[in-house]
């Protein structure tokens, strides 16, 4: 069984399990500021689930590749709508800053250790 790691847990998942409905059911928290109240419960409408997530999962479906192409996500390519991601095979999940986590500072890595990006010179 995939395994996926998120915010400090460690936990198996059936293969063709939704990210967003795995991480929710570990208490693992999605959104960012007041993007709860945008929640659109898995429809891929809100944009308020994105994260990075490595490893195997399904192909990004034609409504997340428009969401990423938006402003808000345009220079994060490699985030996914956790809503649209279906779980393969063994990942991890990081989740950034931001209103619709496009920020550039992870708010939760899958070891729960928090990086801070550091600033040129």
């Amino acid at each position: 069984m995939p395994q996926i790691i998120a915010e400090g847990k460690t936990f198996e998942v059936a293969t063709g399990t939704n990210l967003r409905k795995a991480l929710l059911a570990q208490d693992i928290d999605l959104f960012n500021e007041g993007s709860k109240a945008l929640n659109c419960h898995g429809n891929g409408l809100c944009g308020a689930c994105v994260v990075r997530v490595e490893g195997e999962v399904s192909k990004p479906t034609i409504l997340e590749k428009i969401w990423m192409f938006l402003p808000t996500h345009s220079s994060h390519q490699e985030r996914r709508l956790a809503c649209k991601v279906n779980v393969s095979g063994d990942v991890s999940v990081t989740k950034f800053d931001g209103f619709f986590g496009s920020g550039d500072t992870s708010i939760w890595t899958p070891d729960d250790k928090v990086t801070v990006p550091v600033p040129s010179i």
